[in-house]
């Protein structure tokens, strides 16, 4: 009887010391998320010193290589597909999974042909500002020089 009393005990204490804040692990706002789907270019990469400064956006490519890419965004399953196909960049095709956490951020993992999204361990959380039927903006937060900076990808509906 102590075993069980004691393995019940240590199963409580685990699940108590879960992170319930974990923004790769609690999907939930559904407006904000049926909201940006659809077919969407991004119109524009900016951020302070940008003339300076040089950011690989999500371990692929330059910051101003997405400028003019295309992300294809299906609300009622999480996936969808982002593509750059810009003259001096790297020519690159995804899918990708995706969904708006309950604290608001856009969660995002990009997905090799054929991998399931579950064995993806590493993603992106972003915030979303500016919400409209036409255009949103994602803000990702960086270290540059010592200093945190916002990179803001605008984006424009098709």
């Amino acid at each position: 009887m102590k075993k069980i009393l004691f393995a019940l005990m240590l199963a409580v204490s685990v699940v108590a010391c879960k992170s319930s804040t974990s923004a790769v692990s609690t999907k939930v706002d559904s407006k904000v998320q049926s909201s940006l789907k659809g077919n969407w270019t991004i119109q524009s990469v900016t951020y302070p010193n940008s003339n300076v400064f040089k950011v690989n956006s999500f371990q692929l490519a330059d910051s101003q290589c997405f400028v003019g890419s295309a992300w294809k965004l299906v609300a009622n399953n999480d996936s969808g597909t982002m593509s750059i196909e810009k003259g001096g960049c790297p020519s690159f095709s995804s899918p990708i999974k995706w969904y708006i956490n309950k604290e608001g951020q856009f969660v995002l993992k990009v997905l090799n042909a054929g991998e399931k999204a579950k064995r993806v361990k590493d993603g992106y959380v972003l915030s979303v500002a500016n919400v409209t039927e036409s255009s949103f903006q994602l803000v990702d937060v960086v270290d540059i020089a010592g200093k945190q900076t916002n990179i803001v990808y605008q984006f424009v509906k098709n």
